[in-house]
């Protein structure tokens, strides 16, 4: 089938590296994509607050994709996780999914789960594979120490996302380590960011966020990396924040994968955007070598 990129409502306006490295790396590997424009937002800040709204953003997007016979890709694991969400619920309450596509049919459409909604990981990993990605690598990474960070979203709860095992999952690892870079085991490598607290808690998802950090660093890690566009802000941008508000220092900046990715596969550093990121990821770099 086609694949439908969805691109999640950050990227575009406050990640636009993210967006830009992952068309750059997808088109290197030969994944054709297209795009719809009459996608809306996954309905990720209304679950909480109206259920019914949220399951219906959700179904649009879905429906939308599966009236163009395409899968869904995202970049975002909120995204990714809600959409494979509303993905369960549409198959297993056919109640909830009658309304839904009631309201759908007023513009067209209907969503009959036809369609896989995938992970930009899920797609770099199960459809490309890693032996063809590492066809495509022109230099790698020596020495290199990289705290892979996969976020709630992509693995939690497994029985609806079904992306790798919750409890040691490995495809992430395995996806940072074709570039040459090693992949290093962290203590709090599978706990949350603290980026769903920010505005809310600001103590609390600082503590998150500065343990994961102080974690990494003590694990010899010299870069972060997120494959999520929250979990990056967090570490990217809130990251640069701490210490005029706390005074600490433990800078471990975070690179997104495709950026990681795209530097190997020898892409441009404009294309990747790396000078984009908040704190300063250029020393990236000065580990690459040809293979």
């Amino acid at each position: 089938m086609k694949i439908a990129l969805f691109p999640c409502c950050s990227p575009p306006v406050l990640l636009v590296q993210y967006e830009s490295s992952s068309r750059a790396v997808l088109g290197r590997v030969g994944v054709a994509f297209m795009d719809i424009r009459e996608f809306n937002c996954c309905g990720y800040p209304l679950r909480n607050f109206n259920f019914r709204a949220f399951v219906l953003s959700s179904a649009r997007n879905l429906a939308l994709a599966e009236k163009q016979k395409a899968n869904l890709m995202t970049v975002c694991n909120c995204c990714y996780g809600n959409l494979k969400y509303v993905d369960y619920l549409m198959k297993e309450d056919l109640s909830l999914a009658n309304e839904v596509n009631t309201t759908l049919k007023k513009e067209g459409l209907i969503y009959e789960g036809r369609i896989r909604v995938m992970h930009l990981l899920d797609v770099l990993y199960n459809q490309v594979g890693i032996e063809h990605i590492k066809e495509r690598i022109e230099k790698t990474f020596e020495g290199l120490k990289i705290a892979t960070h996969y976020g709630c979203h992509i693995l939690r709860p497994s029985k609806i996302v079904e992306f790798d095992n919750p409890l040691a999952p490995s495809i992430f690892d395995q996806l940072v380590e074709v570039t040459g870079a090693e992949s290093v085991h962290w203590r709090s490598k599978l706990e949350c960011c603290g980026a769903p607290l920010f505005g809310i808690n600001d103590d609390l998802s600082m503590d998150l966020t500065e343990r994961k950090i102080k974690d990494g660093k003590e694990s010899g890690a010299d870069y972060l990396c997120t494959a999520c566009p929250f979990c990056h802000i967090q570490f990217d941008t809130v990251q640069k924040m701490i210490p005029w508000r706390r005074g600490a220092n433990h800078y471990l900046p975070s690179i997104l994968y495709p950026q990681l990715l795209g530097l190997s596969m020898g892409i441009d550093e404009k294309t990747l955007g790396l000078d984009m990121n908040e704190l300063d990821i250029s020393g990236v770099k000065k580990f690459l070598s040809k293979p």
